[in-house]
């Protein structure tokens, strides 16, 4: 009997192995919970504080000659001769005042438009890896081939709301001129919103004016209905460097999303104790949506937060910490003090997409659900502390945040719900199995796993014995076996492609 159960199960398996890979539908996600409180209403106060402590006394250095005069025009205390900026609290303020708490991420596919703010959830694919992985291929530059397979994926589950600035560099491509063809990928080979590089002017204009050609729409048009975001990295401690200023400052200008995220790693880039770096963090987020406020006020904008650790023992970074997590739901609260959208991520510091990379990431992506976090970043695909996008990785990543979307989905009571009429037709010591109430919910009644394996162990032998890494392979191949290109007029294809010919010409050998 065990032989014939374990021969029909694998059969099963067999039947399904041409099926679809099973997936929620596309939809909004929310959180229907109250968020976790890990600060009292007076340790809030006191990191903000101490926050604006920083600002008047210590200052932030700022590497960007247009950014010091903007801030000067405004008021704040600004020493040329050291770069440094002092903010008033009572400027501060005002800024935030012209925040948005919420706001709509158009796309050239209407139903692919997003909300920043409220209890929206949105997840998005790794960004920034220099390097990318698989069990087939190994470790890798990163390269244009690999970023079109891993846009396709995001593309293709319907979890992944938004990518990433460059899920990896295509490094045969020139460093000036490549960000055109990862732009291009993200709006032919996905119908998405999605990041662009804010490393300088040119780049963060490319992005908006690509993604405005894509939608038909003029720059002007696209101010008023933001369609691309970035995310600011901070060097921290407590400096704006030219290029990501100059980034921020034409985002705002032009209307579009920026996260302003300090790098916050407790012990290295800030103090080791998670207040300090919690002071130090907010401080340097408030500083960033001053400035994107300063210069477009009602500009949209997103309190970033990235609060981690490093091992004291080697200077490494970590991820997926119990310091992190904490740092996640705390950050949620000082979001939330300032009416803000709130970014946080999911992070592991793995070699390998492995048991490690999974509970350190799930735990991190705990931290960012329950603080309430709105946009996800690096949700997918993560490895190596940030190093490495891999592809198992992705299709662990993408089970986890499945689950996590079914946990967030409220709990229906209801007649129907409650089974009754199901109880009392099952006798004392029954099963439910062939009850209507069951057959007419057993296809929808549970989440569907596309990675985990629930047969037994004699047919899951017979099936290879493949553990949740090796079936991952299998999927995201088939996955791309089943991607599909969303449409795209062709006459705005055409329009991006000469884009791209003329701004490769005009940069030429110099910086965009």
């Amino acid at each position: 009997m065990t032989a014939l159960r374990a021969r029909r199960s694998a059969e099963r398996v067999h039947s399904r192995a041409g099926a679809p890979i099973p997936q929620l539908p596309p939809r909004r996600v929310e959180n229907p919970y109250p968020p976790m409180a890990l600060l009292s209403a007076d340790q809030v106060e006191a990191i903000h504080h101490a926050s604006l402590h920083i600002l008047e006394n210590l200052g932030i250095e700022v590497m960007n000659r247009r950014a010091l005069g903007v801030f000067q025009s405004a008021g704040a205390d600004v020493d040329h001769g050291t770069m440094t900026v002092r903010l008033d609290r009572g400027l501060v303020a005002e800024a935030l005042k012209t925040a948005p708490s919420s706001y709509e991420l158009a796309s050239r596919n209407p139903a692919r438009q997003l909300t920043f703010g409220g209890n929206i959830i949105n997840f998005t694919l790794v960004a920034g890896p220099p390097n990318v992985h698989d069990f087939e291929r190994g470790r890798r530059a990163g390269n244009l081939r690999d970023y079109h397979e891993l846009v396709s994926l995001a593309q293709h589950f319907n979890c992944i709301h938004m990518l990433g600035n460059q899920v990896c560099a295509p490094i045969e491509l020139p460093a000036n001129t490549r960000h055109l063809d990862t732009y291009f990928a993200n709006l032919t080979l996905t119908d998405k919103p999605f990041h662009v590089s804010a490393i300088g002017r040119g780049r963060a204009l490319d992005g908006i004016t690509m993604m405005a050609i894509s939608r038909g729409l003029s720059l002007e048009e696209v101010a008023d209905d933001p369609g691309v975001g970035t995310v600011i990295s901070v060097n921290s401690p407590r400096r704006f460097d030219e290029m990501m200023a100059d980034g921020l400052m034409t985002m705002a200008e032009f209307g579009q999303s920026a996260c302003v995220t300090p790098f916050t790693l407790m012990g290295a880039m800030s103090p080791v104790t998670l207040a300090g770096a919690l002071a130090q963090q907010n401080a340097e987020a408030l500083f960033g949506i001053t400035l994107a406020q300063l210069v477009r006020p009602g500009c949209p904008v997103v309190y970033g937060a990235f609060t981690s650790n490093v091992d004291m023992r080697s200077g490494a970074p970590a991820f997926g910490t119990p310091e992190n997590t904490k740092a996640n739901i705390a950050s949620g609260q000082l979001a939330r003090r300032y009416n803000l959208p709130y970014r946080t991520s999911p992070g592991s510091a793995s070699n390998a997409a492995d048991v490690q990379g999974a509970y350190e990431t799930l735990m991190a992506l705990w931290g960012a659900v329950l603080g309430h976090g709105n946009l996800v970043y690096h949700a997918a695909g993560w490895q190596e502390g940030g190093l490495t996008a891999s592809y198992e990785k992705f299709i662990i990543d993408i089970e986890m945040i499945q689950h996590m979307m079914e946990f967030l989905r409220p709990i229906a009571v209801d007649d129907g719900e409650l089974a009754l009429d199901a109880l009392a037709g099952v006798p004392t010591g029954g099963h439910f199995f062939g009850e209507p109430h069951t057959l007419e919910r057993y296809a929808t009644a549970f989440y569907q796993p596309a990675l985990s394996n629930w047969q037994n162990y004699e047919a899951w032998t017979e099936a290879g014995a493949l553990d949740a890494t090796q079936r991952a392979t299998g999927l995201w191949k088939k996955a791309l076996a089943e991607y599909v290109q969303p449409p795209m007029d062709a006459a705005r294809r055409e329009a991006l492609e000469a884009y791209m010919a003329k701004r490769k010409e005009g940069i030429g050998a110099g910086e965009p």
